[in-house]
């Protein structure tokens, strides 16, 4: 066989006009690879998880993860991310010095990937991520908190130090008064002091 053949093969390829056939087989494709992703690895974990506490999993981009982590500039010791999806909020806090760094996360995929994705970053043993239910998870001795989802805030009023500091991605908090703001629109962040907020009410 000529050695030329590949090339003549992906140069076919490459000039080839798909027409509509061609492109209602790649739309076809590419659906079906999207749904059976869904069904094989994504819906799953939705199944375990309560109705009530099911947030569509939106990655935080990285304009929301540099906000975060402007807000939470000068502090220092643990971080616990409530809701912690694939775990980039939590790498980004290890990699500022936050220790220990801890995920909290019900969907066992998202667990799963959050844990890939720290071996990729050299960060496997380093961070930490747990299957729990983060609204029974204990936070009184957590000083930086963050969450990206819309908490029953009681939880965090109840349990967290004075100290503590609780930054909120894409969902305010409507009762609680931010100390600091920042990004705009959908990568916004808020931060709330958790002694002005008791000083507030």
């Amino acid at each position: 066989m000529d050695d030329d053949a590949p090339d003549e093969v992906f140069t076919d390829l490459r000039t080839r006009h798909l027409g509509g056939w061609g492109v209602v087989q790649i739309a076809a494709g590419t659906g079906l690879a999207v749904y059976a992703m869904w069904v094989g690895v994504l819906q799953p974990g939705f199944r375990r998880v309560p109705l009530k506490l099911q947030v569509p999993y939106i990655p935080a981009s990285k304009a929301q993860v540099k906000n975060v982590m402007t807000l939470m500039r000068g502090r220092t010791g643990d971080l616990v991310d409530l809701g912690s999806g694939d775990g980039r909020i939590v790498l980004e806090a290890y990699q500022h010095g936050f220790s220990p760094a801890v995920g909290y996360e019900l969907n066992p995929w998202l667990v799963r990937l959050a844990r890939f994705h720290a071996w990729r970053a050299g960060c496997y043993g380093k961070v930490s991520y747990r299957q729990e239910d983060l609204w029974k998870v204990d936070l009184s001795k957590c000083k930086n908190v963050t969450v990206f989802l819309a908490p029953s805030v009681k939880k965090l009023q109840v349990e967290l130090l004075d100290d503590a500091l609780v930054v909120a991605g894409r969902f305010p908090f409507p009762d609680w008064s931010p100390c600091r703001v920042e990004g705009q629109g959908v990568d916004r962040a808020w931060s709330y002091s958790m002694q002005a907020q008791r000083q507030h009410t």
